[in-house]
C-alpha cells in the first residue's frame, strides 16, 4: 500500500508539474505574439518628453543618425541617451558636438539632456567566431545593465552591429513586460539592393516596430519595411 501511495503522489506531483510547464510556456508564447502583432503598430502620440536611446556607429553610419537627429524634434526626444562601442571615441564626440550646437541655437537657454555612453562589442573586425562567443555573451549582460540603467521609450538605430544586442535586450524586456522600446531601424543609404546583417536580423526576428529603407527596390524586396525615400 505504501509503495501504491507513494506511486500515486510522485506521479500527481509529475502530472502538476508538467500542467504548470504547459502553462508557462503557453503564456510565453501568447505573450510573445502580442509583443509581434503591437511591435508593428505606429507610436501613440504623447505631449511628454521620449526618452530616447540613440545608437551610433562609425563613419557614415554616426553621419547618418546626426543627420537624422537634425531634422527631429529634439525637445519632445528627451532625455537622450548616445551609446557607442567601446572603441568608438570618435562617434560619442560627434555626438557631443551635435548635442552643444543644439544648445548654442537655442542661445544657451536649455539644459543639456544627453548622456554619452559606451557598450563592448560582440565581435571585433578580424576577431575569430569561436572567441566571438564570449564577448558577444559579454555584450549582452552589458546591454542588459545598460537598459535596466536607462529604460527607454524609443530605441534609434541604423545599422551598425552594437545595436543588436541592446533590441534583443529590449525585446525580452517586450515579452517579460519589464519595460516597453519601441525600436526604430533606419538602414543605411548604402544599402540599396539588401538589408544589413543587423537589419536582416531585426526585420526576420519581428524585433523591430518600424524599419525604414532609403531605396524603393529594398521596400519591394522586403514589403514590411517602409520606404522614406533619401534622407542624406
Amino acid at each position: 500500500m505504501e509503495i501504491g501511495n507513494s506511486c500515486c503522489f510522485f506521479n500527481l506531483k509529475s502530472n502538476v508539474s508538467t500542467l504548470l510547464i504547459t502553462i508557462t510556456v503557453t503564456l510565453v508564447v501568447i505573450r510573445f505574439l502580442y509583443v509581434i502583432y503591437w511591435c508593428g503598430k505606429p507610436l501613440r502620440k504623447s505631449l511628454q518628453p521620449i526618452s530616447t536611446l540613440i545608437v551610433l556607429g562609425s563613419g557614415g553610419h554616426t553621419a547618418e543618425m546626426l543627420n537624422l537627429l537634425s531634422v527631429l524634434q529634439t525637445d519632445h526626444f528627451t532625455p537622450r541617451f548616445y551609446i557607442a562601442a567601446a572603441t568608438d571615441n570618435m562617434s560619442l564626440q560627434k555626438a557631443r558636438v551635435f548635442e552643444n550646437s543644439l544648445i548654442n541655437e537655442a542661445g544657451g537657454e536649455v539644459i543639456e539632456l544627453a548622456q554619452f555612453m559606451q557598450i563592448y562589442r560582440s565581435r571585433e573586425v578580424g576577431q575569430s567566431y569561436i572567441t566571438s562567443v564570449v564577448t558577444t555573451l559579454v555584450a549582452m549582460a552589458h546591454a542588459s545593465w545598460l537598459m535596466m540603467k536607462i529604460r527607454p521609450q524609443v530605441i534609434l538605430c541604423n545599422g551598425p552591429g552594437t545595436c543588436i544586442p541592446l533590441c534583443v535586450i529590449a525585446f525580452f524586456f517586450k515579452v517579460l513586460g519589464i519595460r516597453w522600446s519601441s525600436i526604430f531601424y533606419v538602414e543605411s543609404i548604402a544599402r540599396v539592393r539588401r538589408l544589413s546583417l543587423s537589419g536582416l536580423l531585426l526585420y526576420k526576428l519581428r524585433m523591430a516596430d518600424q524599419l525604414f529603407v532609403q531605396w524603393p527596390r529594398l521596400q519591394s524586396k522586403y514589403p514590411r519595411a517602409h520606404y522614406v525615400g533619401r534622407l542624406m
